[in-house]
């Protein structure tokens, strides 16, 4: 296999198995994907996938967490999961010669996991202690706000650490339940980059999770519903944290090229409108910047900031000129030629990273069901026009379409200065 070919394989029992050959490093990436995260989660189970994340790392039927962990120093491994709205990813990093050591460890953590009653109790401690970290950090809070609010009712709404009340009420037979039913095989992919065969991964991959069975009845949520809502919050913090917000598109929408561009030219760089006005023109902020958050079934474009309070009301009347300016004369030529490079370029250096890519590997196929080379990425970003960029800021810009919310020590003045007529 020549390098950079990518090579798909579905086992018998439906685990899908992907890899591509780069056989000039010593290494192999590897990933186990479980395509569920909280937005498939009940109400009252909120932080699930989450805490599994968690337990699948605590012991097995045949070691014990610290074997485990010495377990994957002894061959220079790395070793580490993520959760997100709606993925779950358990993944590993080691010298190519100790890969099949990889794939049978992760394979026993998702197997085998012991969920022992005792570990529970301890790693739920665990998990409020994170949450009441997150708590403390008001960057973090003002996001969970911006998307609970503006996406209300929706359960990519709710944050994927779950609540100390619903952490709290997990059991052994819950998680075992919840497992049972969304850790099946029609829902499981295998990604691997490094210096390996695929015939050979394959095999090495059935024979560790081809014993697993079950079939999945879950399916991802609705799309969320966008509000365009106001909402200020007081907090004793030292600064003011701003989010302005439209409704995005979803992962899998060609549009996304577009907005892709126009997040590069309002706040993806050093050189968007946004830095270089209110920071590098201003010196108001440290910290601002716009991104293109997108899932399965939905997406949110952010703007957000954050200054000292007595700055909160001119940096957020600053935004709204740059958004208003955007919806009304559109950008430059010149931006966009910018911003596609930036964005080209940005692409062509991560994929110099084996993790990186075997990351891409596993989101492009939950996304679009099959991997997406680069050089269609770069084509895409290419054929984007300035007509259709200004006819996104229009849309996405359009007055009375903008969600915002606040977050730190704010009175009555600043919702004068800034014309906010009501906040929730």
């Amino acid at each position: 296999m020549n390098d950079g070919a990518v090579q798909k394989s579905v086992l018998d029992n439906g685990i899908r198995v992907i890899t591509e050959r780069v056989s000039y490093v010593r290494s192999v990436a590897m990933g186990v994907w479980v395509s569920v995260g909280s937005s498939h989660e009940e109400a009252g189970q909120r932080g699930i996938s989450h805490c599994i994340e968690h337990m699948l790392f605590k012991g097995t039927r045949s070691r014990n967490a610290r074997e485990i962990a010495e377990l994957m120093d002894s061959i220079g491994g790395h070793l580490n999961a993520f959760t997100d709205k709606e993925t779950t990813c358990f993944h590993a990093r080691t010298v190519d010669e100790h890969a099949p050591l990889a794939v049978e460890i992760l394979a026993d953590m998702l197997e085998n996991s012991a969920i022992d009653p005792a570990e529970l109790v301890k790693e739920q401690q665990v998990i409020l202690e994170e949450i009441k970290m997150y708590d403390d950090s008001p960057d973090e809070v003002s996001q969970d706000i911006f998307v609970r609010s503006a996406w209300g009712g929706s359960p990519l709404g709710e944050p994927t650490i779950g609540y100390a009340s619903t952490v709290s009420a997990l059991t052994r037979d819950t998680l075992l339940e919840y497992m049972g039913a969304n850790y099946v095989p029609g829902n499981v992919i295998v990604t691997a980059v490094g210096n390996l065969e695929h015939g050979d991964f394959v095999a090495e991959v059935r024979r560790r999770f081809g014993g697993l069975a079950g079939v999945s009845h879950h399916a991802d949520p609705k799309p969320p519903v966008f509000r365009p809502v106001t909402v200020v919050k007081q907090r004793d913090c030292e600064q003011v944290y701003v989010l302005v917000g439209a409704e995005g598109t979803s992962a899998g929408d060609d549009r996304r090229y577009i907005y892709s561009v126009l997040d590069a030219i309002l706040g993806g760089g050093m050189a968007s409108r946004l830095f270089q006005e209110i920071r590098e023109k201003r010196g108001l902020v440290y910290s601002v910047y716009s991104s293109h958050q997108m899932y399965r079934t939905g997406g949110l474009f952010t703007i957000a900031a954050a200054t000292r309070p007595k700055n909160a009301a001119e940096v957020l009347s600053l935004i709204r000129a740059e958004t208003s300016s955007l919806a009304e004369r559109g950008v430059t030529p010149d931006e966009v030629a910018r911003a596609k490079e930036h964005l080209k370029g940005g692409m062509l250096l991560s994929l110099e990273s084996t993790s990186t890519r075997m990351l891409r590997l596993g989101r492009t196929e939950l996304v679009s069901g099959r991997s997406v080379p680069p050089s269609e990425v770069v084509e895409k970003i290419e054929a984007v026009t300035k007509e259709q960029v200004d006819a996104a800021a229009r849309s996405l810009f359009a007055q009375g379409r903008l969600a915002l919310t606040v977050l730190g020590p704010v009175d009555e003045r600043f919702e004068a200065q800034v014309g906010l007529a009501q906040s929730a």
